[in-house]
């Protein structure tokens, strides 16, 4: 964790207090295209002006993702991706980058590594905040929170279309990071246009939430970027860039001149 005014901040806490609107938030799964990509594309996503990175934890069963992510972490897994490989890359990320960084998947492969164990790697190597949209809130608030906090580790939940105002606000009043705005129900990587999910938008907007909201899903481009950062503090982009990454000859290169294209 940073050491900023001699206090200990999380770094997902400061980017939201020094960068209001605008932030860009990508998705890379760990161990893609190739195994020890992951640390040279952080590097690039940085260069390019990228706020915050989400690695994703590949998974044998991803429920909740498209056939882009999907098919980027079976290749990821056999390329020999794991958790304890992804730790062991990053054990010297905060010498390369201070963005922060999120660790995205789903709760079997951090509950066989251990949650608490889980949680202290995460301390060692400077991850920030996960994302593991199959644990619940009050599972996590009853089982879990105390652990995550010991290690000042944020986790950041989901809300979609559907959900209730009930239960928006109480994620709101329980969480400390921001709340990942999901902008349809469907999985990653749709091709609806997020312009059609703009009512949705401004319904959250007009519940002043405490927390700040980041869009994700069905952003691709930089008019999708645009749109989703003047509906909420910025926007999450993933199945597009895995997209990207795995057409370029040269995915460390092509990181890089993406997040140029959605910034220009």
């Amino acid at each position: 964790m940073p050491l900023i005014s001699g206090i200990v901040k999380n770094r997902i806490t400061d980017i939201f207090e020094r960068k209001e609107k605008n932030i860009l938030s990508i998705y890379v799964t760990a161990g893609y295209p190739k195994l020890n990509d992951t640390t040279a594309i952080i590097a690039a996503l940085e260069k390019a002006g990228g706020d915050m990175i989400e690695l994703g934890i590949p998974f044998s069963d991803p429920l909740a993702d498209g056939p882009i992510i999907q098919e980027s972490g079976q290749k990821a897994l056999e390329n020999g991706m794991s958790l304890k490989v992804l730790f062991e890359q990053l054990k010297e990320i905060r010498d390369q980058t201070d963005l922060p960084l999120l660790l995205m998947g789903y709760v079997n492969p951090i509950f066989q590594f251990g949650v608490e164990a889980f949680c202290e790697k995460c301390k060692d190597v400077g991850v920030d905040g996960v994302i593991i949209p199959d644990l619940p809130m009050e599972e996590w608030l009853s089982d879990y929170k105390e652990v995550f906090e010991k290690y000042c580790l944020k986790n950041i939940f989901l809300i979609t279309p559907q959900t209730s105002e009930e239960r928006i606000r109480f994620i709101d009043e329980n969480s400390d990071g921001f709340i990942y705005v999901v902008s349809s129900a469907s999985t990653t990587g749709g091709k609806k246009d997020i312009q059609e999910s703009k009512q949705y938008f401004k319904r959250i907007q007009d519940m002043n939430l405490v927390s700040p909201c980041l869009i994700g899903f069905n952003i691709h481009d930089k008019a999708s970027f645009d749109f989703a950062a003047a509906n909420s503090n910025g926007g999450i982009i993933g199945s597009a860039f895995i997209k990207a990454i795995a057409q370029s000859d040269d995915p460390v290169l092509e990181a890089e001149n993406f997040v140029k294209s959605i910034l220009s």
